[in-house]
């Protein structure tokens, strides 16, 4: 299989908690050459530390902007033909790189795949007011960010994420995807 470098772009804001195990499941992924981007949104906790301690991730720093223009920045600095993202409090499973850049690599006529999710909650937490129960018991075709992987040259055709919304930045990202016809698979 043709082994193209993806880009992963983990976008954090005071994400301290969490970070270094979201960090630890990109390496742990049976899959390379991969570079990961932490792109600090402006963290005034310790987020900056625990991802400078990640030797092989590359840092970048800015202001306080938003999740938006983190994904943004963390494409604009990507060098691999393929982007993933992963959130600060997100755990990707071992294969899942590998499942879906050599979906991609067979069929290269595709854009971007999406992948399978299931939501989890911390231990001892209670299910957000609004939040649909099923999606704790189930895995679910997720339209996300983070069960995304796409080439980097349809950022160039249909932009990256909108940094005018204040919410729903990545289902405007999907709905123009969809809108241009672009030839994705699950």
């Amino acid at each position: 299989m043709d082994r193209p470098l993806v880009s992963v772009v983990v976008p954090v804001y005071n994400g301290e908690r969490y970070l270094a195990t979201a960090l630890n499941t990109i390496f742990d992924q049976d899959y390379r050459p991969l570079k990961v981007i932490v792109v600090d949104d402006g963290s005034t906790d310790n987020s900056a530390e625990i991802a400078r301690s990640f030797h092989r991730a590359r840092y970048v720093y800015q202001s306080h902007q938003g999740v938006a223009h983190a994904w943004n920045t963390g494409i604009a600095a990507a060098q691999g033909k393929l982007i993933a993202f992963l959130a600060q409090d997100d755990l990707w499973m071992p294969n899942k790189l590998s499942v879906q850049v050599g979906y991609m690599v067979d069929n290269p006529h595709i854009a971007y795949t999406v992948s399978k999710a299931r939501c989890f909650l911390e231990p001892g937490c209670t299910i957000p007011r609004g939040f649909r129960r099923a999606l704790l018991e189930s895995e679910h075709v997720a339209y996300i960010p983070e069960a995304l992987v796409a080439r980097k040259w349809l950022f160039d055709v249909i932009g990256g994420f909108s940094t005018v919304l204040t919410t729903s930045q990545d289902i405007d990202w999907f709905a123009r995807a969809k809108d241009e016809d672009v030839p994705m698979a699950v």
